[in-house]
């Protein structure tokens, strides 16, 4: 779901800036806008699917494929906020025709960062959860392979 809204809000990110007039000063055109944090949220739809892949059909690939989707999506989303920090911290004066776009995007842009920790968390959480799951498959083939050896003595 968040992946979803972070990509409705690139979205929004493309028209609005896309709408601007070259003025005096230029336009502006965030580090976040050209970099495309805001696409990024695919991968955190691809890491949804994944985990429920992995809930459908539990095996060790499926949980460490998941797993590993979800050590992407932290990274990705710790980028995202350092680079949503530093845009929001340096505002270069733009244009009086595009100040309200700007002024909107770096609201979009504070939407969004309080979205990122929300992502890291959740990813983090799956990780987790999926590393206690195939530690578990690993104690639980261990388990079978012990009882086989001694029900052969």
């Amino acid at each position: 779901m968040t992946g979803i809204f972070c990509i409705f809000m690139w979205y929004l990110l493309l028209i609005l800036y896309m709408g601007q007039i070259k003025g005096v000063f230029g336009t502006y055109e965030p580090i976040t806008y050209k970099t495309g944090c805001s696409l990024w949220g695919i991968f955190f739809i691809i890491s949804g699917i994944s985990i429920i892949r992995a809930t459908w059909y539990p095996s060790q690939r499926q949980l460490t494929c998941a797993m590993l989707v979800n050590i992407l999506c932290m990274i990705l989303a710790i980028i995202s906020m350092i680079l949503t920090i530093v845009e929001l911290s340096t505002f270069k004066s733009v244009s009086y025709r595009n100040y309200g776009q700007a002024k909107l995007g770096r609201q979009i842009s504070r939407v969004l960062l309080s979205f990122y920790p929300l992502e890291v968390s959740m990813a983090l959480t799956y990780s987790i959860f999926g590393c206690v799951g195939l530690c578990r498959k690993k104690e639980d083939a261990r388990t079978a392979d012990t009882e086989e050896v001694e029900d052969a003595f």
